[in-house]
């Protein structure tokens, strides 16, 4: 049955629990000003549609919402879509509010027929390569006011003819290249100055970050400079104007020509908003020891994401980095987002007609930093060290993003994944006849025994392959290991295939147990899992020590570990 969280966390809630949600939604409202701006801009939106989006949809994924700490608003991964479709000149703005709506009733449907862990099917290896396909493309389409440049349109570059910024990336690096003698080196330097402060601020202090301080400061001396030495940059007052309060709700266009046209981007948006607002909710459980509701989490979403484009705004989603900054400033329910979005409406109403001295250079330097993050060049230097299946899936998701469209890059790489999948599955079929399946000493059998396990060790048996569809089954462990437990054997000895996305649960099981001060010790291990675990360094941060072949040695390691002081 649906319940928001919001219900669940105001029962007991004390003027000390307001306290640490007030002071956590003021600073995750400030933190989330710059990056609002930002990311509208860089969807080749004007700046006030990603303050609506983070207001009218960031208090409705914490009023509405299965997470207790969960921020929403903009967010990087719709950027492509989005600027795809409103420079559609058949859609526009309106065919993205059509498309958001409709997200949004995708969304509820999926949280109210119980379908939130069907995101958990999606591999891992398609994540990283869509999120590292957006981070170049947020990075592309800000090199220009990074740099400065003041393209003339039109332009005719190698035969084709622009007569606005184009939205694709081999057209965004043409027109760039042909634009390159225009560079604004006071811009340039700006941008750098920026972004070298961005990544250097967290040695100062991590509890205000260094977007906001160097957003104010480049806004402070641009406008020193500029009256003192008549130096000229882009500003976004040059290119919009920021009203001072929220527009009047208006329903968007629902003719069923155009609900036809625009359903596939509807799908990408409703896929993306439930994957990384699930993935920000998994974070935020591990941050706080508390459970997220998906399902109620998708209806949530599904709610902001109809709300939003009613008030002007974009497709949103649950932000992981927002997130964390309420939780390490003591946010622990709903209400700090509830305040968030409340603190964002305030400095618009108050302030927002200063918004538009914000040098568009510093805005790029603040999301070059963003795109940097995205990236994720330590999950990517992962995968490429394991199997060529997945570093193929990681290669054409990110390939399709960065070309073609984000919509294909999911479903080609979602193709592919399956195909290698089932290949994987066939070879290992045919291999299990073979005399030198396992490693040497492992019963696999599958006969059943009695094993008297010592206090405080708990086994759990993995049954079958654990790849991107069977990472639940660590989940499950995890919930069962309860206090007294101080050693979890996980036995593999019927685990005869594991990828990318079984090597990530394993991570997430370890940083769980490491929280809890539980040892995992791994029994059974056949080869290809453990030759995996040896590409990636799984082996070393689980320790060779606790890899065994058999569950005698594990259980022994166990009990070591159960008597030590």
């Amino acid at each position: 049955m649906y319940k928001p969280e919001l219900l669940n966390s105001l029962k007991g809630y004390s003027l000390k629990n307001f306290s640490q949600d007030f002071i956590a939604g003021i600073i995750v409202g400030i933190v989330a000003l710059p990056l609002s701006i930002a990311f509208a801009i860089a969807s080749g939106c004007s700046p006030e549609t990603g303050l609506y989006t983070a207001i009218i949809a960031g208090f409705c994924i914490a009023a509405f919402g299965g997470t207790k700490v969960q921020i929403g608003g903009p967010t990087g991964a719709f950027t492509v879509i989005i600027y795809a479709i409103v420079n559609n000149p058949q859609l526009g703005f309106s065919g993205l509010a059509t498309a958001t709506v409709l997200a949004g009733i995708l969304l509820i449907l999926l949280g109210a027929f119980k379908l939130g862990g069907l995101v958990k099917f999606i591999p891992y290896t398609i994540v990283v390569g869509f999120t590292a396909g957006i981070a170049v493309t947020i990075a592309t389409g800000q090199l220009g006011d990074f740099l400065g440049l003041s393209p003339e349109f039109p332009m005719t570059v190698f035969g084709n003819e622009y007569t606005k910024m184009p939205g694709t990336f081999a057209g965004k690096i043409a027109v760039y290249a042909s634009s390159i003698g225009t560079v604004n080196w006071y811009s340039l330097i700006m941008a750098v100055l920026s972004l070298a402060a961005i990544f250097l601020w967290p040695k100062v202090t991590k509890k205000i970050p260094g977007s906001l301080i160097v957003i104010i400061l480049a806004t402070v001396i641009h406008i020193f400079l500029n009256k003192k030495f008549g130096l000229q940059t882009v500003l976004i007052g040059d290119r919009y104007k920021i009203p001072s309060g929220l527009p009047t709700p208006a329903l968007p266009a629902l003719d069923l020509l155009t609900i036809k046209t625009v359903f596939p981007t509807a799908v990408s948006i409703a896929v993306l908003a439930a994957i990384e607002s699930l993935l920000s909710a998994v974070v935020a459980d591990g941050m706080t020891g508390s459970k997220h509701d998906s399902n109620n989490e998708l209806i949530g979403q599904g709610i902001a994401n109809i709300a939003s484009p009613l008030f002007g705004g974009l497709p949103a989603t649950g932000a992981i980095a927002r997130t964390a900054t309420n939780i390490n400033n003591g946010g622990r329910t709903p209400v700090a987002g509830i305040v968030h979005a409340a603190v964002l409406l305030l400095i618009m109403v108050v302030f927002g007609k200063y918004v538009e001295y914000i040098p568009m250079a510093a805005l790029a330097a603040v999301l070059m930093q963003v795109a940097w993050n995205m990236a994720g060049i330590p999950a990517i230097r992962s995968l490429i060290k394991g199997q060529k299946s997945d570093i193929t899936v990681l290669a054409v998701t990110f390939l399709l993003t960065v070309f073609v469209d984000l919509t294909y890059a999911i479903g080609v790489g979602l193709m592919f994944a399956a195909f290698f999948f089932i290949k994987k599955m066939i070879d290992l079929s045919e291999v299990q006849s073979g005399s030198r399946t396992v490693v040497v000493g492992i019963r696999g059998n599958g006969s059943e025994e009695q094993i008297e396990l010592p206090q405080g060790v708990m086994v759990y048996e993995i049954d079958g392959p654990l790849f991107f569809g069977t990472v639940r089954k660590f989940e499950f462990a995890m919930e069962r290991a309860g206090a007294d437990v101080k050693a979890i054997i996980f036995r593999m000895r019927n685990t005869l295939y594991l990828d990318a996305g079984g090597i990530q649960a394993l991570g997430q099981a370890k940083n769980a147990c490491d929280r809890k001060g539980i040892q995992i010790i791994l029994s059974g291990i056949h080869t290809q899992p453990y030759m995996l675990c040896e590409k990636t360094g799984m082996a070393d941060k689980i320790g060779r020590e606790n890899i065994f072949d058999n569950i005698e040695a594990a259980l022994n390691r166990a009990t070591q570990i159960v008597n030590e002081p």
